[in-house]
């Protein structure tokens, strides 16, 4: 009975313990979201704190009416699909013949994936590299040089290893192809690894801004990590939209439009992640096998 009530005390306590500590996680984008909903002298004198004081949407409406800002939006939707597309196709080709046991050389190619964990590549290298195959202010040069993660394709493969051989084996006596028993078992019976690393690749490519400050100098492709930099760290401000709201600039805080913008920039990776999180806990070999 002792055990059975310390245990009981344990698990709540250590409950409430984490509860409060995710909280004070949330204190700063609670803070940015307050600001962002805030009047100008209100958010300059640092009067607001986790509640909006003198509750206005004009943070938004000029967010939301700066070209430069939708343009920088949709250069981040197109780099975080294509890139997530292509790192996931990559990763996958990769790491399915390298968990057959019967791929020669795969420990030679595992050496050499490993090698790049440890060691990264330098960077003048890598930007020549870049600018001699003419990527330089392409959106390509946002996805190709970091298309595969080494991490990522390790966490495929383990999860490719799981799956049952006997299903191969069958499908190969069934006459499929590789390609075929890619596409058609282990792509479906993955799923789970396939939302998980996506969401991985997703995140990265929506948060990156190395490889845009490096081979991107056209402002129109700036990504919007970039654009919220910019905004951030060099004050810049200039918005492109209407004469009409650029006049009524001087009404507003530069300091409220920023955090309006981080709020913009946070919350569509936010939205994505629920509908993929089902597949985080979901068991890909749920039926597909009975003995």
């Amino acid at each position: 009975m002792k055990d059975s009530l310390s245990r009981k005390v344990f698990v709540y306590g250590n409950t409430i313990f984490l509860t409060l500590l995710s909280l004070t996680m949330l204190l700063p984008f609670f803070h940015i979201f307050a600001a962002s909903l805030s009047d100008s002298s209100a958010v300059t004198s640092g009067k607001v704190v986790f509640w909006p004081v003198q509750f206005t949407l004009d943070n938004y409406l000029y967010v939301f009416q700066d070209f430069s800002i939708w343009r920088s939006f949709g250069v981040s939707i197109f780099v975080t699909v294509a890139g997530t597309l292509f790192s996931l196709i990559l990763t996958a080709s990769l790491a399915y013949p390298l968990s057959r046991q019967e791929f020669m050389y795969k420990k030679v190619c595992l050496l050499f994936i490993l090698f790049t964990i440890i060691f990264s590549a330098p960077l003048i290298p890598t930007y020549l590299l870049v600018k001699n195959l003419g990527l330089l202010d392409s959106v390509w040069a946002l996805i190709i040089p970091s298309a595969m993660s080494a991490f990522n394709f390790f966490v495929m493969r383990s999860f490719f290893q799981q799956l049952p051989g006997e299903l191969i084996d069958a499908a190969r006596i069934d006459g499929c192809g590789e390609f075929r028993i890619l596409l058609q078992i282990v792509v479906p019976l993955s799923k789970p690894a396939f939302a998980t690393i996506g969401i991985f690749y997703a995140v990265y490519y929506w948060n990156s801004y190395f490889n845009a400050l490096m081979y991107i100098n056209n402002r129109m492709l700036y990504p919007l990590q970039v654009k919220l930099r910019e905004m951030i760290v060099s004050g810049d401000m200039s918005l492109e939209m209407g004469s009409d709201l650029a006049e009524m600039m001087t009404a507003i805080s530069p300091e409220g439009i920023k955090m309006a913008t981080i709020i913009v920039a946070t919350v569509p990776i936010l939205i994505v992640y629920p509908f993929l999180q089902k597949y985080f806990v979901k068991g890909a070999l749920l039926g597909s096998v009975k003995e």
